[in-house]
């Protein structure tokens, strides 16, 4: 009985996410079962019911996915998961809220890959704007890039008082230098794009943030990628199936949502098959998504 394999996927949502079951299924889970509604303090105690009704043999065809929708709670849960555990009663635990962590690794790790084809560099010491900063994919590939030596700055278009307060808690949380800067008119705007080596646009679906010509008026700008696949792109000449190709009348490379996209779908894909084959329990969040989406990248090339 215990050859089942199970993934107890747990969310502070009201639902548990469609995508997040279908893509548990397709990478070899027998069964899934979603919490929803869960707080912090209820995430130790549903993780030891799961480690305990198994034999140490049984859990290791266990595992929990962590979604949601925020990237700080996702990694309590996940941190307070682990803590909750001890050997030989451990189990594989994957954070991934709302995608933010499989999508964010798949957008920096296909920057970094254009980058190197390219231009012959790396992220490190590049400057770096992200557009849609307050969201959950915005949020991550700021601190992915700062992880990778950028220099980032997260721009506001609408209240900078939001972005401020987002750069202050992941510096504080995660170690980061991240910046912020001021984007809300087209003066401004163009001030960021004039001054920044790559932009990544995070921002919501369907919302427009720069133009073609702002984007050609740039003398640094070398690439930008776009995770919104609805019409407009945020990105005006990013094509959404744009995989380092040159916007129309710019020397800028487009990376489009649909690449972005396929990469992710694989980088998910892969680390929920990983907790499956893995002997030894591992943790995985957003760093070790993009190790994972730097690999697949690396392979494809």
């Amino acid at each position: 009985m215990e050859k089942v394999s199970i993934l107890h996927l747990i969310t502070a949502a009201k639902n548990a996410s469609p995508f997040d079951v279908n893509m548990a299924y397709d990478a070899g889970f027998d069964k899934i079962m979603p919490y929803s509604n869960i707080s912090l303090s209820e995430v130790a105690g549903l993780t030891q019911d799961a480690i305990f009704s198994r034999s140490p043999s049984g859990i290791k065809r266990e595992a929990l996915f962590i979604g949601g929708r925020d990237i700080d709670l996702a990694m309590d849960m996940l941190d307070a998961a682990k803590k909750a555990m001890f050997p030989p009663f451990q189990v594989s635990a994957f954070a991934d809220p709302s995608g933010a962590f499989t999508t964010a690794a798949a957008m920096v790790a296909k920057v970094e890959f254009h980058l190197k084809k390219h231009f012959q560099t790396t992220l490190a010491d590049k400057k770096v704007a992200v557009f849609g900063a307050t969201g959950p994919v915005g949020g991550c590939v700021a601190v992915i890039a700062a992880n990778l030596g950028a220099k980032v700055v997260l721009v506001a278009h609408r209240s900078i008082d939001d972005v401020r307060i987002k750069a202050d808690s992941y510096n504080q949380r995660y170690g980061s230098e991240i910046g912020y800067a001021d984007g809300s008119n087209d003066t401004l705007k163009q001030s960021v794009l004039n001054n920044v080596d790559v932009v990544l646009c995070a921002v919501a679906a369907g919302v427009r943030v720069m133009s073609v010509t702002q984007i050609a008026q740039s003398k640094t700008l070398k690439i930008i990628a776009d995770v919104n696949a609805v019409a407009p792109t945020s990105a005006e000449g990013v094509d959404v199936m744009a995989d380092g190709v040159a916007i129309t009348a710019t020397n800028v490379i487009g990376i489009g949502a649909l690449a972005i996209g396929n990469l992710k779908y694989s980088t998910q894909h892969n680390l929920l098959k990983q907790m499956l084959a893995a002997e030894k329990p591992c943790y995985l969040e957003f760093m070790a998504a993009f190790e994972m989406a730097r690999s697949l990248t690396q392979a494809r090339a």
